[in-house]
């Protein structure tokens, strides 16, 4: 690797034959003047190496102090630096040596600097208090020898060299450092990135299987449950009719029995009527038929609506369903867990069919329900259910009289597994598979919310989920 040597130097006395010195030492036409000093004091051997190649000094005077700033300022504009400067001790009437090194290092802090003295105007101890700087600093005593004049320029510069290209170095080692860790850092960014949609993935599989188990129990009851109740159908029909026969028989008998006159026979039925309390049976028969006939439609209907929201017999693929069907199914099946807890007020609007995976938007129904129970606590509050279509979208919502949501926490309710309900009465994830279903339907989920006075979730749906760009899910109602 080439590496350029900055010989530049900088001379700082008052006295033009210093200058004329050092320019008799420092710039001597020859590789490196030095190794002909020591050539001359100490012999050339035929095994010594070649003279040194590197590149003569440079060396700029000046005669004060402030010269000597505004030629430091002025290479380090032009972006050639002096590596050291000379600087005599003093030089009236400007400023001596100290307070000009000072200057100096005020501008370019990396010089390398030697202190020329014949006088001791400052002790050692007062210039490295003022000067603070015992790694740049050097002293030549007056009347200096050019050996040493030529060594120290040399050592020096190559010093200042050596410095600069460490510090580069250390710059190109920050700067990689950096880099590896912005690497590192996004890295670790995917990783948990990718962990989190691994657990919303594992969550909404665990919910699959949720519903594929309720899918089954759904098939188990209507297998177990709907040929007895075929059975039970078909004899109450009979039964039915069987009753109405006897009925009509009564009342010949009833008919024929005002033209018997009166006899024993006639007091034994009479009392008979009275025991058996005939006309109530009469009046309560109807009513209990009746009764036990909208019993059983209802337990058919619960297996059916068991049924239709879990779709255990429809395809896991997308097809065209009734919203409000799936939101009554889903009702029904809730039935119980409302009973008593809230009151269910509906305001449906006209809807159209929607493209959609009907068991899963009736997981979004039965969590929002869920939510909006557990956010009213024991208290029994109103949850009102609201369906509008606009434009190629739906829109349901469902409103609760509950507790509402802090400002604070209501961007983080969508999140996998956070959860504002103690440990152990929720897992976190039922917004969270809400939202990536309603995503995955190319839809949106919206909360509006205030502290005491309940909340609003909006799930927007495209009619055509296949037809809107992903881009485009902020569109709609």
């Amino acid at each position: 690797m080439n590496v350029e040597h900055n010989r530049r130097i900088l001379l700082v006395d008052d006295m033009p034959a210093i200058h004329e010195d050092f320019r008799k030492i420092l710039l001597m036409p020859a590789a490196c003047g030095l190794d002909q000093m020591e050539a001359a004091l100490f012999g050339s051997s035929a095994e010594q190496p070649a003279p040194s190649t590197l590149p003569g000094f440079m060396l700029d005077s000046a005669y004060q102090g402030q010269e000597a700033v505004a030629m430091v300022c002025a290479s380090l504009e032009a972006k050639l630096p002096y590596a050291m400067a000379f600087v005599d001790m003093r030089m009236p009437p400007g400023w001596d040596g100290v307070e000009t090194i000072e200057r100096i290092w005020q501008k370019d802090p990396e010089l390398q600097v030697v202190i020329c003295t014949a006088y001791a105007d400052h002790s050692w101890a007062e210039v490295l208090q003022r000067l603070a700087a015992r790694d740049r600093l050097l002293v030549l005593k007056k009347p200096f020898d050019p050996i040493e004049v030529s060594q120290l320029a040399s050592t020096l510069t190559a010093k200042w060299d050596t410095t600069r290209q460490a510090v580069s170095q250390l710059h190109r080692l920050e700067e990689a450092v950096l880099e590896r860790t912005a690497e590192i850092i996004e890295a670790n960014r995917l990783l948990q990135q990718e962990m989190a949609e691994r657990k919303h993935l594992q969550s909404q599989l665990v919910q699959s299987e949720k519903l594929a188990s309720i899918g089954q129990l759904a098939a188990g009851v209507a297998h177990e449950i709907n040929n007895p109740i075929g059975f039970v159908l078909s004899n109450f029909g009979a039964l039915e009719r069987y009753v109405n026969s006897l009925f009509e028989m009564l009342a010949a008998y009833e008919a024929a029995e005002k033209g018997m006159g009166a006899s024993d026979a006639t007091a034994a039925l009479e009392g008979l009527r009275d025991r058996l309390e005939l006309q109530y049976l009469k009046e309560d028969m109807p009513v209990l038929m009746r009764e036990s006939k909208e019993g059983i439609a209802r337990v058919c209907r619960i297996v059916r609506d068991l049924k239709d929201f879990s779709h255990v017999d429809w395809p896991q693929e997308w097809v065209w369903a009734d919203l409000h069907h799936g939101i009554d199914s889903t009702l029904n099946v809730a039935a119980s867990e409302i009973r008593g807890r809230a009151q269910i007020d509906k305001a449906y609007g006209s809807l159209p069919e929607i493209e959609c995976l009907p068991a899963q938007l009736n997981q979004v129904v039965l969590n929002l329900l869920t939510n909006a129970l557990h956010a009213m606590e024991s208290r029994c509050g109103k949850i009102i259910i609201r369906t509008g279509a606009a434009d190629g979208w739906v829109w349901f919502e469902v409103e609760d009289e509950g507790t509402g949501i802090a400002p604070d926490i209501v961007n983080r309710i969508f999140d996998p597994f956070f959860t504002t309900k103690p440990i152990g009465q929720g897992t976190g994830l039922g917004l969270s598979l809400s939202y990536g279903i309603v995503q995955k339907h190319r839809g949106r989920i919206e909360v509006r919310s205030a502290l005491g006075q309940g909340s609003i979730f909006r799930v927007v749906l495209p009619v055509r989920p296949s037809s809107v760009q992903t881009q485009a899910v902020s569109a709609g109602p």
